[in-house]
């Protein structure tokens, strides 16, 4: 990255959870929040841009990643118990939250649960709000097969759906992920995480519109042409139903513009969260 930082891990009453943290400590903290079956990695083309002007957080999640996967349900207020442990096991408030696809679900939750403890929010193509079966299904099933046998070209397959070039799908990338869904215990965390993709619990933890339009925090709506599960459409309703929200659209990038057009969204993102 090019940029200081310390990686390790921290008690999130009682699930150890890894974190990797760049940055000034004296700067107002960021945290970072990934989608399904993520981890730190997805902001590694962001955190070098964003440690010059904040104190950058990046956890993987709840039962993702590196971090502890214990036997619970993963569904959206477990994740965001989580992160309010993880907020208090740094001793944080008055925080920026800025999560993508399951991460922003999560920061919505959390936000409309704990305002007081939330500064700005970025919801970069955020779960949450919308349901799409064709890509509930395309997830479940690519990732399971992931997870279950984490080939080089399993894996890869896994990625590129989230890309609108399947070519920004680099090695390392690829590399990292695999290792990931290597981790002990991975395939049956991969299980409960997927839950979120079956319809009849996907519903129960769907944010109603009325809800998100609670939400009085200054928010970043951040979508793409070419996400492959929600439309611009999604992301424009969102944008309407919280008010004073500021609404931007990525071009050329699929569901994570945050690797596929990181210098855009670098700009975008750091124009909002600054202010």
């Amino acid at each position: 990255m090019g940029v200081p930082f310390t990686q390790g891990y921290i008690d999130a009453r009682g699930v150890r959870t890894r974190y990797l943290r760049a940055g000034r400590p004296d700067a107002p903290p960021l945290l970072l929040l990934h989608g399904t079956t993520g981890h730190i990695e997805t902001y590694m083309r962001n955190i070098a841009e964003h440690a010059q002007h904040f104190d950058v957080i990046a956890i993987d999640m709840l039962g993702h990643g590196y971090t502890d996967k214990p036997d619970i349900d993963y569904e959206i207020p477990q994740y965001a118990a989580h992160l309010r442990d993880v907020l208090d096991a740094f001793k944080l408030d008055n925080v920026l939250i800025s999560g993508q696809s399951l991460g922003g679900w999560v920061a919505g939750r959390f936000c409309l649960d704990h305002p007081e403890r939330v500064r700005r929010l970025c919801l970069n193509t955020t779960g949450g709000a919308h349901s799409n079966a064709a890509g509930m299904k395309a997830v479940y099933e690519k990732t399971l097969a992931a997870a279950q046998n984490p080939t080089t070209e399993v894996v890869r397959q896994r990625l590129e759906i989230l890309m609108s070039n399947p070519a920004a799908v680099t090695d390392e990338l690829v590399a990292t992920r695999r290792r990931a869904y290597l981790v002990e215990g991975m395939v049956e965390a991969t299980r409960r995480i997927l839950c979120l993709q079956i319809p009849e619990i996907r519903q129960r933890n769907i944010i109603p519109d009325e809800h998100w339009s609670r939400i009085t925090v200054p928010t970043l709506v951040l979508w793409t042409t070419d996400d492959p599960t929600f439309p611009v459409s999604v992301g424009e309703k969102l944008a309407g139903l919280i008010r004073g929200s500021q609404l931007e659209i990525l071009t050329g990038c699929g569901h994570w513009p945050q690797w596929e057009r990181a210098e855009q969204f670098n700009r975008v993102h750091l124009q909002f969260m600054r202010q």
